[in-house]
């Protein structure tokens, strides 16, 4: 019987002397709209939401604070640094590796960022001997509590009071005569601006840093790296793992599926499960084999590609064979790849499902088991942003990974849209409109299709580039056949494709144009007026559209 855990009586006390870290709520920062070095220390100026938080009022509350008292808001301090120009001073450029760990605890009650040392790093100092100001009080603490010293930075503050309750700091509105009351929409002023300019931002560059490594420790087999300035990927970003189905947005469970039944066995196939492909209920809407066709399939064909054109893949097939989308090794090593007809025709993929009776080991398993390849979050030295590469050698037909988001109702999206501007956002969207026009019931169409939104929430392939000439495409892939509205987004090489090589696909998922076009398609865009206002594209292909939104 293993041991009772210990009473609260017998644990032992507080270390006296403790120090706690207090930090702002997310909820409560509007935004940061400047920066210091005050006392050897990085502070970054809060415009606060309470009454109003606008530029427009001058009464709005601002304040200065540490690093580590924004811990919770780094993603502000993040949008506000890149919004610096790119040659700052003091700021020493160190190249994060791939796989490397950041030891550095930004976010823990255990220090903040202090003094430069002769070589340009920050070192930690105690805060201990930074004295308070009168400003900021504790809620909740006697008088004596109150008055005591205690070993907390805390900022200049202009249009009201700090305190610090439960370990957060909240602003607060007072009528107190001594407060230091500016117009807050003259914030920042011409000082605070230039002061900014000579100031470091190395100890918040590095607390980002560390963020996003803690992020990303919930994906598997992903890593990041930087050669080229101290950035990191967005932390306004949140990794998940599969869809995050917003309002109004319904999808079956999984065991509603239906799977397939007799004759699909595991132990089919050289153990490889579904082995009959005129009977494999899962593939009923596959794409049927026409090198399988025996004479008496002839009219029953022919019926079947007169009714694509109505019914679209939802065509009838049954009793025609199908074709099994992957093709798989004998070699457990060598991966499963997609086959020929799938990554040149874009036909829908089928797999099998968890109601099935063919086992896990089942051919038709591949993209259900998720991302098999290491993949690297890194900065591109070609001003691209973000990119990714695997680690490994793909071979062509090999599955990569998948597209997930939030998946929105077209209502939804076209709200995100406005706000956020329309080419800002159709880098991150993507319509679930394969099915279109095949709904039987005619409901499903562009415009009441569902929307994958990749901007806020998703997985590492959301840091994949454009390009005119891709070395990856984006296909449909199934496990409920009869699902025509959410389905996985699965990226498949279409090269072989070395170690460390950038992956892409086409943003426009457009039919590749011919070398000798493409000077022509160019010098006509050039000329048109409707172009003028568009976003280049930067891929540098040979065939590059030189636009990225037609």
């Amino acid at each position: 019987m293993p041991p009772a855990s210990a009473s609260s009586s017998s644990r032992s006390p507080p270390i006296s002397g403790a120090r706690t870290t207090y930090r702002l709520r997310v909820s409560d920062v509007s935004k940061i709209v400047c920066h210091r070095l005050q006392n050897s220390t990085e502070e970054y100026l809060v415009r606060w939401k309470i009454a109003g938080g606008s530029t427009a009022n001058k009464s709005t509350i601002y304040s200065w604070h540490c690093v580590s008292e924004l811990s919770k808001c780094l993603h502000y301090v993040q949008e506000y640094i890149e919004k610096l120009p790119k040659s700052r001073p003091n700021t020493a450029f160190v190249a994060i590796p791939a796989g490397a760990s950041r030891k550095r605890k930004f976010s823990s009650d255990s220090q903040a960022i202090g003094s430069s040392s002769s070589s340009g790093n920050l070192t930690p100092r105690d805060w201990g001997h930074v004295s308070r100001e009168p400003s900021v009080i504790s809620l909740g603490s006697s008088s004596s509590t109150t008055s005591e010293a205690a070993p907390l930075q805390t900022p200049t503050v202009y249009n009201g009071i700090l305190q610090r309750k439960e370990g957060r700091i909240v602003a607060k509105k007072s009528d107190d005569p001594a407060i230091q009351r500016v117009d807050a929409r003259k914030l920042p002023d011409q000082s605070m601006l230039k002061d900014a300019t000579q100031a470091p931002v190395t100890a918040a560059e590095q607390a980002i840093q560390a963020a996003f490594q803690a992020k990303l420790r919930s994906v598997k087999n992903t890593e990041w790296e930087n050669h080229v300035d101290n950035t990191a990927p967005s932390l306004n970003f949140t990794f998940i793992s599969d869809f995050v189905l917003g309002k109004g947005v319904y999808r079956s469970d999984a065991d509603a599926h239906v799977g397939c039944e007799n004759p699909c066995r595991p132990n089919m196939g050289q153990n490889l499960g579904c082995e009959y492909p005129r009977e494999c209920a899962c593939l009923e809407y596959a794409a049927v084999d026409k090198d399988l066709l025996k004479e008496g399939d002839v009219a029953r064909y022919t019926q079947y590609i007169e009714d694509r054109k109505t019914d679209g893949f939802l065509a009838d097939s049954r009793g025609l064979p199908k074709r099994f989308p992957y093709r798989v090794s004998k070699d457990r090593i060598v991966p499963s790849t997609l086959m020929k007809f799938y990554l040149e025709q874009r036909y829908p993929i089928y797999e099998c499902n968890l109601n099935c009776d063919c086992g896990p080991v089942c051919k038709s398993r591949v993209v259900q088991k998720g991302r098999k390849v290491p993949l690297v979050i890194f900065k591109t030295s070609n001003g691209r942003g973000w990119g990714v590469y695997c680690k490994e050698h793909l071979v062509k037909g090999e599955f990569i990974d998948t597209y997930i988001g939030e998946v929105l109702t077209n209502e939804e999206t076209n709200r995100r849209e406005e706000l956020a501007g329309k080419d800002n956002k159709a880098s991150y969207l993507y319509s679930l409109d394969k099915f279109c026009g095949d709904d039987p019931n005619n409901e499903l169409t562009k415009d009441t299709c569902y929307v994958v939104d990749g901007q806020h929430m998703g997985g590492p392939t959301r840091f994949i580039n454009h390009s005119c000439e891709p070395n990856c495409q984006q296909y449909t892939v199934s496990y409920n056949k009869h699902d025509l509205r959410i389905y996985d987004l699965a990226f498949f090489a279409v090269q072989d494709i070395p170690p460390q090589t950038e992956l892409t696909f086409d943003y426009m998922d457009q039919d590749e144009q011919e070398l000798e076009d493409v000077p022509r398609k160019r010098e006509a865009k050039a000329a048109d007026p409707a172009y003028r206002d568009k976003q280049r594209c930067d891929c540098g292909a040979r065939k590059c559209r030189w636009y990225l939104w037609e």
